[in-house]
């Protein structure tokens, strides 16, 4: 094995159902180090692969290579993986302590080890203090991170993460998100992590893999699924954005020019490059549109009626109607003392090329 060789590679997998299809000829490497979120809506088959990767599930046909070896038909203790719940899955009776070793007595760890490696994982996840007390007496934070120092105290290669922040409340979450990618970065642990949640995918994760019915829709950063969606799913999918639906006139490079209602516009190309006379949608992410009193020198400009505001605290949302667009309206984000100071007057609006990705259908 070098540093280079991915920690695990699902090798065309495919799990049926019944007549279900839940995922579908799915290859994938996953480097060592690497914090990779599966995002996707319900049944689009996130946790159906995360459970093969675990051993709960065999795969209908397809390979699971970890570290190097076919694991595809071991059951899940005799992987060097470990996973965390939802639920967390604690033993109620046992003490924060006993719920760490757990997995290291499997391991046939003698006491002393043991209690070394409890002594280890607890200073590392700062529980020194909660050692004697049942998971009953913890708060929901605290459950976390004593269903997280279970999993990595066996030091496994691989960390499996099921949706364990959605018992968490909307604080407490933003505050574990950050604990958990920090533990991942001083573990340097693999962690493949499955969640519906978008804003928990884009601030925790090295990268994404949006999945919908079953196959990938894009694999990349979360700055080039947000800024760069290739789908409409994807764009829909990730965060608030405009949808503008036209006809290629031509491409340049990675610029494909557009025909939006009469007017050309130019955004960045997707991998599969469009043929003129094409019918293509674009996105534009709503905090990439300038406001400005006279035609700005952006690339792409139109002039709109502000015709709804909606307040947001530090900022606001804005719908400006394109009449020469036949009525489409688009929606820009702005600082609330700019969204304040339109009136009925018309305004441009401006964006650069880069900001607007042309979709693959």
């Amino acid at each position: 094995m070098t540093a280079t060789t991915p920690l695990v590679r699902i090798d065309h997998v495919s799990k049926q159902f019944g007549s279900f299809v839940a995922i579908e000829n799915l290859s994938l490497d996953i480097a060592r180090g690497e914090f990779v979120t599966f995002l996707g809506p319900s049944g689009c088959g996130k946790s159906t692969t995360l459970r093969i990767l675990g051993g709960f599930e065999q795969p209908t046909s397809g390979r699971i290579i970890l570290d190097g070896e076919d694991v595809t038909t071991l059951p899940p203790e005799k992987r060097h993986v470990n996973m965390v719940f939802q639920d967390y899955a604690l033993f109620p009776h046992m003490t924060v302590r006993q719920n760490i070793s757990f997995g290291l007595e499997l391991k046939g760890m003698s006491k002393s080890d043991i209690r070394r490696r409890q002594d280890e994982i607890m200073s590392f996840l700062e529980l020194d203090a909660y050692g004697d007390r049942y998971p009953g007496q913890l708060s929901g934070g605290q459950r976390q991170r004593v269903a997280l120092a279970r999993a990595l105290a066996p030091d496994p290669a691989l960390l499996l993460l099921d949706e364990p922040l959605g018992a968490l409340d909307a604080k407490l979450r933003g505050q574990v998100q950050q604990e958990l990618k920090s533990i991942q970065r001083r573990t340097h642990k693999t962690f493949f992590f499955v969640t519906h949640d978008q804003e928990e995918a884009l601030t925790m994760s090295d990268r994404i893999v949006v999945m919908n019915n079953g196959k990938v829709e894009q694999d990349g950063t979360p700055e080039e699924l947000y800024f760069h969606p290739a789908t409409r799913f994807v764009a829909e999918f990730i965060g608030d954005t405009n949808l503008l639906t036209g006809e290629v006139r031509g491409q340049d490079g990675d610029t494909v020019v557009m025909d939006w209602f009469g007017r050309t516009l130019h955004g960045h190309a997707p991998a599969s490059t469009p043929q003129i006379g094409d019918a293509v949608t674009a996105s534009i992410r709503l905090e990439k549109l300038g406001f400005h009193t006279a035609r700005p020198e952006a690339t792409n400009a139109v002039q709109g009626k502000v015709i709804a505001k909606t307040f947001l605290g530090s900022r606001m949302s804005v719908d400006l109607m394109i009449e020469e667009a036949q009525g489409s309206v688009l929606r820009a984000f702005v600082d609330a003392e700019t969204g304040q100071s339109f009136g009925s007057d018309p305004v441009w609006i401006g964006w650069e090329k880069d900001s607007m990705a042309v979709l693959r259908e």
